[in-house]
């Protein structure tokens, strides 16, 4: 008997996160004594610094293990303002901040704040995984805008401007790019966004939770920094996770206008309350601190990123460019598919059946481009040591080219 009419409609419009989905088969399959090398999660390998980890020690120590206000706690959302003032040249006031379970959440909470039924998403493509399926969720509709590996995977204004029209609610940014690397400069920015002042009724949404891994030395910019008139209708995520090596510790962060804001903490106050205390804490001595543990973690991940794009350029049917931010390669892989169609040695001619062949003969776990909205590719994670790396690649070029 179907079951189907338990659960809403709403779920059913999404699906299982893809990354978390393959990290977890790699984890089974580690668990069997296979031995695995995962290069599919988006975490880096680096421990949490010290000084942070001393941050979260002392919170313990001295009691702060209570409930807090549900949008963090005065003193974290200081920072945070303080953080933007300082590396972004924007100005918040503790209104204007919310502080969520990680970055996913203020996400999750900003789309249900603002998005209705006939509402449209503009998400540019190749995507991280979740934005489409959390837009989903509220009955609004995504449209993409494919980006081609030609192009940077970087969309352009005259591509938004055709995309753009009366049901246009919300448009995502994200710059350092997850999954391809890219990153918009100024120029670009600027262009994107003398379409958006034309469009006043649009809310951007700014994810940059990748702002300090920038692998070419260039200044980091977003379109509130480049055009501060969208500051009234621009909210900017972010999050210690990547850049301090917090991943578990589950703290993002969002600022924008304060109605907005107030909506997202009113949201989370029916679901999560407040992100853990210790972890707030742990967070306000993140921003509080130096850059130099970031610093030395991005020193490492330029090294990784020079030897995996000029590996898997020499690999027979794969195709890579540099990427210009965050810890990822986004590889090209549609003569690799077909040569391994052709050959019969995967049962169909997708970037899925590649992904799968290469976990269950390679013990090598990566994502399929279509979990990012573009087939024919896959993402390889470099947030990991050189030593898996190297043999990581050299087992996928065993496999491929077989």
């Amino acid at each position: 008997m179907s079951t189907d009419h338990i659960l809403s409609e709403a779920v059913q419009r999404i699906k299982e996160s893809p990354t978390l989905a393959v990290t977890a088969k790699a984890s089974l399959l580690k668990s069997q004594g296979i031995d695995i090398i995962g290069l599919a999660a988006g975490e880096p390998d680096f421990d949490t610094p010290e000084f942070i980890k001393q941050g979260a020690i002392k919170a313990i120590q001295s009691g702060k293990t209570k409930y807090t206000p549900v949008g963090g706690i005065p003193s974290l959302k200081e920072a945070i303002v303080n953080k933007f003032k300082d590396d972004n040249g924007l100005n918040y006031n503790p209104q204007q901040i919310v502080v969520g379970v990680g970055g996913k959440q203020c996400i999750f909470n900003l789309c249900l704040s603002i998005l209705d039924e006939g509402d449209e998403v503009i998400i540019p493509a190749p995507y991280w995984v979740s934005y489409e399926d959390i837009a989903v969720l509220t009955a609004a509709r995504a449209v993409t805008i494919q980006a081609s590996i030609e192009d940077n995977f970087k969309i352009t204004a005259g591509q938004l401007e055709k995309a753009i029209n009366k049901n246009t609610k919300l448009l995502f940014l994200n710059s350092p790019s997850n999954p391809t690397g890219s990153v918009y400069t100024k120029s670009e920015l600027i262009e994107i966004a003398e379409v958006l002042k034309k469009h006043p009724k649009i809310i951007i949404a700014s994810d940059d939770i990748y702002e300090h891994i920038s692998l070419n030395n260039k200044p980091f910019h977003n379109i509130v920094m480049v055009e501060p008139s969208l500051l009234d209708r621009t909210v900017v995520l972010n999050g210690v996770s990547k850049a301090y090596s917090m991943t578990g510790w589950r703290i993002g962060y969002a600022a924008g206008p304060e109605k907005i804001i107030k909506a997202m903490t009113k949201l989370q106050s029916q679901s999560t309350s407040n992100p853990c205390s210790i972890s707030q804490a742990a967070a306000e001595t993140a921003l509080r601190g130096t850059h130099e543990c970031i610093h030395i973690m991005v020193k490492e991940f330029k090294l990784r990123h020079e030897f995996v794009i000029s590996a898997i350029n020499n690999i027979q049917g794969l195709h890579c460019i540099p990427a210009d931010g965050a810890f990822y390669a986004f590889a090209y892989a549609k003569e690799a598919i077909q040569n391994l169609f052709s050959k019969q040695i995967i049962n169909e001619e997708n970037d899925l059946a590649l992904c799968e062949y290469l976990l269950e003969k390679a013990n090598v776990a990566v994502v399929p481009g279509s979990a990012f909205g573009a087939e024919d590719y896959f993402r390889l994670s470099f947030a990991t040591s050189m030593d898996n790396l190297v043999e990581a690649i050299s087992r996928i070029k065993k496999a491929i080219e077989i």
